[in-house]
């Protein structure tokens, strides 16, 4: 026997649901920072304040850098979805962050890939979760291209010794699983949601050629903004060291910490411990190293999500037909 649920129910459990999304993610950020095994809080605020990071213009310039570093994310949504269906940069602004706020609690950022589908009608999500992906592509891309320069740049000049075996053996698995994806296109045999391998290639190969040059510059510009902003962090703690230098560990640095599977939040773990192993090569003392990441981690997530949690809190299901 089929019972329908009273709309005040389905309503209750709808806000209920946003309310656990915005204070499971605000628990988390408040355990990261207060709970850091890597990097005491008040030892962090002491940090700070020594180095005078928190005069007005370095905020300023900070600040700057990440909204820019959120608007070029921001165009580059309202540019795919644009292949799917118009929207406005505000529409895009509040999917953006809405979806962000959902990545903080979810393995890999999953949550971003659902936050972002429901604010479209059922007929779009599938397609809305493939752009999605295309986009996330992108910036793994340009973080793998500028990661594997960057690394071989850092393990010639710093003689690290690495496992060749071991390396050979990683990327000849990568290569059996490779073949095995191309054989399932070819025979059809593995589909996402009701969609084909077949049909997903089809439909990126519909987009336009330029869409795919427009989201990959995007994100190369994204990429160029926050690596930046790693970099003028250093500046401001008196670390003298150049430019070209210091980009061969950021680089190495965003493609290591990239392939580690993980929950958003603990980003600031991984990229900390990947990257004080780093810099080490070049004499940047631990505190100053975890306290850049956690810096990064603030500007760029947690600052953001604040506004993400408005337009979660505020959000409603769109209708059947747009």
């Amino acid at each position: 026997m089929h019972y329908d649920v009273p709309y005040k129910t389905k309503q209750f459990f709808f806000v209920l649901i946003k309310l656990s999304i915005v204070v499971g993610a605000f628990y988390f950020i408040y355990s990261k920072l207060a709970e850091n095994e890597n990097l005491q809080f008040n030892e962090f605020i002491d940090f700070l304040k020594e180095n005078d990071t928190f005069s007005p213009k370095n905020i300023a310039f900070l600040l700057i850098l990440s909204i820019f570093n959120w608007f070029f994310e921001i165009l580059k949504w309202q540019k795919l979805v644009a292949t799917i269906k118009k929207i406005s940069f505000r529409n895009a602004l509040e999917q953006s962050l809405g979806g962000l706020i959902a990545s903080l609690i979810t393995p890999n950022r999953v949550g971003d890939y659902g936050a972002k589908a429901a604010y479209f009608a059922k007929q779009f999500r599938t397609k809305i979760v493939l752009v999605n992906l295309l986009g996330n592509m992108a910036q793994m891309t340009i973080t793998t291209i500028f990661g594997i320069v960057g690394f071989i740049i850092f393990v010639n000049r710093y003689q690290i010794d690495v496992n060749y075996y071991k390396v050979a053996k990683f990327a000849s698995l990568l290569l059996l699983f490779g073949l095995f994806a191309v054989f399932g296109v070819k025979h059809r045999r593995f589909n996402i949601k009701g969609f084909s391998f077949e049909r997903i290639i089809s439909f990126i190969k519909k987009i336009a050629f330029t869409t795919h040059v427009t989201t990959l510059t995007l994100s190369l510009i994204r990429y160029l903004i926050f690596s930046f902003q790693f970099y003028y962090l250093l500046t401001i703690f008196g670390i003298d060291v150049d430019y070209s230098k210091a980009m061969v560990v950021i680089t190495s640095m965003y493609f290591l910490a990239s392939i580690v599977p993980s929950i958003s939040i603990f980003d600031i773990v991984i990229k900390g411990s990947v990257a004080v192993f780093l810099f080490g090569y070049v004499e940047v003392n631990e505190l100053t190293i975890l306290s850049i990441i956690t810096l990064m981690w603030l500007l760029n997530f947690m600052i953001p999500s604040v506004f993400g949690s408005y337009f979660v809190l505020n959000f409603k299901l769109p209708r059947p037909k747009e």
